[in-house]
């Protein structure tokens, strides 16, 4: 009988991470797993360590002690061939200078994958490029200019990027930061519907309910709460590290906790 290989749930796991600077400890002995499929979000307030996780999640930086593993590997051990080959990217500032139009930088994204020997085959890269173009809805804008785009779908356009390396996990940035609250709805959308695993920083509390199965709580450095949207967003929790009285009930719309703040004190029509 031939044997089935299983494929675990915990596809990135993060052990007892650390790593500072000189004159600060930026993340502190943090431990978490993300299970396969999963939207993970990190919140916390700025300067809590949220961009510093997830370039040691990337390897863009190496840890001080701990270790974070990718389908049980050690991702210190893989080339960075292997780990782009299953970890896409996007950062949370959009690049500026790009004369090029949106197929043309999609293109680049493609780059990467060609061995030094293989010649472009241009067939397959059309068919790729218009794979994720239609994949964001950006099918119409393919000869347009990446700066004539909106912000909305400038960041489409980046996560599409990604998307051409076909990962198992796409990391992002603040992926909502400087958009309409519409875009910020739309890219989110996007995001959960890709069917891969995700791990995104984000700063607003109802969109990280409504869109994230688990949530990591930050608070200097350090991991103060992990689990669902129902078990970290609290009014205790949130006053915690936000410092800002809130009511938590359930959304009418749906099943994720929608947090109220309190603006008491707040003159409304005042110059």
């Amino acid at each position: 009988m031939p044997i089935t290989m299983v494929q675990p749930s915990s596809h990135m796991r993060v052990n007892n991470l650390s790593w500072a600077t000189p004159d600060k400890q930026v993340l502190d002995g943090i431990s978490f797993t993300i299970e396969r499929g999963d939207f993970l979000g990190i919140l916390g307030p700025n300067g809590v360590g949220k961009s510093s996780l997830l370039r040691c999640m990337y390897k863009y930086m190496c840890p001080d002690s701990g270790e974070v593993y990718l389908n049980g590997k050690n991702i210190q051990q893989l080339s960075q061939q292997e780990f782009a080959s299953k970890v896409a990217v996007v950062l949370q500032h959009t690049p500026v200078g790009f004369s090029m139009t949106t197929r043309q930088l999609l293109a680049t994204g493609l780059i990467n994958q060609q061995k030094w020997w293989q010649a472009i085959n241009h067939a397959q890269e059309r068919i790729e490029i218009d794979r994720v173009l239609d994949l964001v809805g950006l099918s119409d804008k393919g000869q347009q200019l990446f700066e004539s785009l909106s912000g909305g779908e400038q960041q489409r356009l980046l996560i599409a990027r990604a998307l051409l390396q076909k990962p198992e996990i796409l990391l992002l940035d603040e992926p909502t930061n400087h958009l309409d609250v519409g875009y910020q709805v739309e890219i989110l959308k996007l995001i959960k519907c890709l069917g891969i695993t995700v791990v995104a920083t984000i700063h607003d509390l109802n969109l990280a309910s409504a869109f994230c199965d688990k949530l990591l709580l930050l608070r200097q450095g350090r991991l103060v709460k992990s689990g669902t949207p129902a078990q970290v967003l609290t009014p205790e929790s949130i006053e915690n590290i936000y410092g800002i009285k809130t009511d938590v009930d359930r959304h009418p719309k749906g099943v994720h906790p929608r947090v109220t703040y309190h603006f008491d004190g707040v003159r409304h029509g005042a110059i």
